[in-house]
Parts: structure tokens; C-alpha cells; sequence
């Protein structure tokens, strides 16, 4: 029996759910809104390109979990999360590190999509697919940063701080795409052994 499409039903529910738990009164309406367009153009491209191409089921749980994650500091604005706010207090940090928890997510969970779309489309194999999946994630790291600026500087400058999260940090673009490219590393490191022990290393 195919399960497929009550997993993909059941991930598009739990992210109703989120999303509309995360709309009712965020910290801020505005932030919150700005942030959703994220949400609203990644979420409409893989239901645009479905049909044409559909990732495995791992992968589309590992999206629904990224998107969760971007909710959830959506709904209190990156830099005041309660989550955060834990972690920082626990791990005696000067900041609230949820931002940086999320950029090491963007490169943990979806460089090994990345990679799939890489092997079944370009037909790429063994070192240049681990690479590009990696340089793909550190490209969209990166493109990433420069957009959230553009955004901020278009759309509502006022939200600045809120947006951005820099907390301070005139280092944060940069760190956040250290993060992911670690966070991609870690991902394609630890899929070696796990995937070679079930023989699917291509």
C-alpha cells in the first residue's frame, strides 16, 4: 500500500497547524509578515514543481521540520524566543542563539535533499555530488543573506533589528552562513557511513 500521500497530507496538516497556530498574535504582525514571505515562496515552489519532480518522502519531512522551525521564530521574531531565551540562559550566551539554531538547520536538514535533486537530475556522483550539494547550500546561505537585506530595505526598513536578528552582531550574515555550511557538512558527513551501511551511497 502506498503511504505516500497520507505522509505528504499528514506533513501539509502539522504545517497548517503551526502556521496557524504561529498567526495568532506574534510578537510582531509586521515582522511576522515580512518573515512568511519565505514561508509562502518555498511552500508554493514545491507544490509548482511536485508533478515534475517529487522528492523522496525523508526529504519532504526533513522540509516540513525547516519550515516548522522558521514558524515557530516567525512567530516571536528571531530574537526572542523563548526556546532562545532557554538556551542562552542555560549555555550562559550573550544572545539569544535561536537565528543561529536555525541557519545550522537550513544546511543539517536540507543539504541531503539538495543532494538527491543533485543525483537524479544532474546524474552526479561520489565527491562532485557530496561538493555541489554542499557549495549549493553555502550559494543559497549566502543568497539568503543578501536578499533578507534587500527586503528589509524595500519592503520595511523599520523592522531592521526585528528581521535581520543581528542582536549587535556586525558579524551575523557571516555566521549564520558558517552555520549552515557546517550545519551541511555535518549532514553529508554523518550520510556517508549511515547510507554505506545500507548500501545506497551512490
Amino acid at each position: 500500500m502506498n503511504t505516500a500521500p497520507r505522509q505528504l497530507a499528514l506533513m501539509s496538516g502539522l504545517l497548517a497547524l503551526v502556521w496557524l497556530w504561529a498567526a495568532i498574535e506574534p510578537l510582531s504582525r509586521s515582522d511576522w509578515l515580512l518573515e512568511n514571505l519565505l514561508v509562502f515562496f518555498f511552500a508554493g515552489l514545491l507544490l509548482a514543481t511536485h508533478r515534475r519532480f517529487a522528492f523522496s518522502l525523508g526529504a519532504y519531512w526533513l522540509f516540513t521540520l525547516f519550515i516548522a522551525m522558521h514558524l515557530y521564530g516567525a512567530h516571536y521574531t528571531y530574537a526572542e524566543t523563548p526556546l532562545g531565551d532557554w538556551l542562552r540562559d542555560s549555555l550562559g550566551l550573550g544572545r539569544n542563539p535561536y537565528d543561529r539554531v536555525v541557519h545550522g538547520a537550513f544546511g543539517l536538514l536540507l543539504a541531503c535533499p539538495l543532494r538527491e535533486l543533485l543525483a537524479r537530475r544532474a546524474g552526479l556522483r561520489g565527491f562532485w555530488l557530496d561538493g555541489l550539494a554542499l557549495c549549493l547550500v553555502m550559494a543559497m546561505s549566502s543568497l539568503y543573506e543578501q536578499l533578507e537585506m534587500l527586503a528589509t530595505l524595500i519592503v520595511s526598513p523599520e523592522l531592521g533589528t526585528a528581521f535581520l536578528g543581528t542582536q549587535g552582531d556586525e558579524w551575523d550574515a557571516q555566521k549564520d552562513a558558517g552555520l549552515a555550511t557546517l550545519g551541511a557538512l555535518a549532514a553529508l558527513g554523518l550520510r556517508r557511513p549511515f547510507g554505506r551501511s545500507r548500501g545506497t551511497i551512490a
